[in-house]
């Protein structure tokens, strides 16, 4: 348990954590990518049965984008698409005009239309991209990918992997089940789950590593809505880093990824010869993935312990702006009534006639929907209440935030996220500074939740 005193203990180095995205700088190395998002070909199974997926680059998951810290990430955009889109880049401190919020942030980019996203990133980490234009479709379709700033540190890692995980929903052909987009099962019980899990766009893949090293695996979910669990065929699994901020290491058996989430794991590949992971959510373990150590590499063996930096604790302050945050809704619910759009509906005309389950505070929201107004530089404590019988992961784009996290086996572990997974009837406190300029989306990444009401924005002036 970690007391008040622990919590309210500031440290300066914390802030530089989350620094702000400064003004690029003549001297910065920018990083040129170019992303074309458009329908592609995909086979899922061996049986040459294909669909058409929406894919960056034809190619899924999309091409990793890789940076090191402090460098300046350039994006040619460029929508091949029949409808509007835009990219988000999850996870990052960004510049709010490049966050890719469509009607807050930035007009969507129509079909045959271009965007330039260009921002810097200032700390490294495990994080990725993907669409925010009806982002409960066109994620499920594939448009999304990695993103990986590095710095000095990961230099010590033999091996660097990204296993970027999803539940495709398919039917019996192998294909995307596209009639049951907009499902109000879907929308108002736990999300589009899905069928067919595949790591890095594929079914079981398997990895070489080399023995007598240090792997860094960094764990990616872009389900929809699954929460996905992972064990191993290890002792242990060594947790290095949550939502691309180290932190002190620890051991666990398995590990929960709500959607959006990251955790990257420290593997020592010391006398062992294959390793085997396990999506371990349902009644039966699935095969996710196998690393095979290669046995006859004995390049850049590492005797000592890999030093990683972790977050301080959180600083101290005075005089919080605490905004509650009350979550309800969804079937066996207990939102009787909210308002949409300033009209004030039952529970039955809101799913009937709106397509709406979910609301903060008894109003339904949509990327429009303000949260709140706060001033630059306050310490803001989101009170929230996830008042439902479903889970939810809930994220805040363009910051980090301090939650004393019940996710893991240690009751209450402190944690930095920007994405924290909220078990049905839990309260918890999300603690940040408010230094980011702008129009920062909160919302649910079960993305059918959002969709149906869960989200709204807070504006940091």
């Amino acid at each position: 348990m970690v007391s008040r005193r622990d919590f309210l203990n500031f440290s300066a180095a914390t802030i530089a954590l989350t620094a702000l995205p400064s003004q690029i700088q003549s001297k910065q190395l920018i990083r040129n990518y170019r992303l074309t998002a458009g329908i592609t070909p995909h086979q899922f199974d061996a049986k040459g049965i294909s669909d058409n997926l929406w894919l960056y680059n034809k190619q899924t998951p999309g091409p990793l984008i890789e940076a090191k810290e402090n460098d300046v990430i350039r994006v040619k955009f460029v929508n091949n698409l029949h409808e509007a889109t835009t990219i988000h880049w999850h996870g990052i401190k960004n510049i709010n005009k490049m966050d890719g919020v469509p009607y807050l942030t930035q007009d969507p980019v129509q079909p045959g239309e271009s965007f330039l996203y260009e921002f810097p990133v200032n700390h490294a980490g495990t994080f990725w991209y993907h669409a925010h234009v009806q982002t409960w479709k066109q994620i499920s379709k594939g448009l999304y990918g990695p993103l990986v700033v590095k710095n000095h540190l990961d230099e010590q890692f033999d091996n660097d992997l990204i296993i970027l995980a999803d539940d495709w929903r398919l039917n019996k052909n192998y294909q995307i089940d596209k009639k049951s987009f907009g499902s109000l099962h879907d929308w108002s019980h736990a999300g589009r789950i899905g069928n067919w899990l595949t790591i890095n766009g594929k079914k079981i893949p398997k990895y070489s590593i080399n023995k007598n090293g240090h792997t860094r695996l960094r764990f990616i979910n872009a389900s929809n809505a699954r929460i996905l669990s992972f064990g191993s065929s290890l002792d242990g699994m060594k947790i290095i880093s949550i939502d691309g901020m180290s932190v002190e290491p620890f051991i666990e058996d398995k590990f929960n990824l709500g959607p959006g989430q990251r955790i990257d794991l420290l593997i020592k590949t010391d006398d062992i010869s294959t390793i085997d992971f396990f999506e371990v959510s349902g009644k039966k373990p699935i095969s996710a993935f196998k690393l095979n150590i290669n046995q006859n590499g004995k390049k850049n063996i590492r005797k000592k312990d890999i030093n990683l930096q972790s977050f301080k604790k959180i600083p101290h302050y005075k005089n919080p702006r605490i905004l509650k945050i009350h979550m309800q809704g969804g079937a066996m619910g207990n939102l009787a009534k909210a308002y949409f759009e300033g009209v004030e509906k039952n529970f039955r005309s809101l799913a009937i006639e709106d397509k709406k389950f979910w609301a903060f505070n008894k109003e339904v929201g949509k990327y429009e929907k303000s949260l709140a107004s706060v001033k630059k530089g306050q310490t803001i404590i989101l009170e929230v209440w996830n008042d439902s019988r479903w889970p939810h992961s809930m994220h805040l784009h363009g910051n980090h935030f301090y939650v004393e996290s019940k996710e893991f086996s240690d009751t209450d572990k402190l944690v930095l996220r920007d994405t924290y997974l909220m078990q049905p009837g839990e309260k918890s406190k999300f603690t940040y500074i408010a230094d980011n300029p702008g129009k920062w989306l909160f919302h649910c990444h079960m993305l059918e939740h959002a969709a149906s009401g869960m989200i709204g924005y807070i504006e940091v002036l």
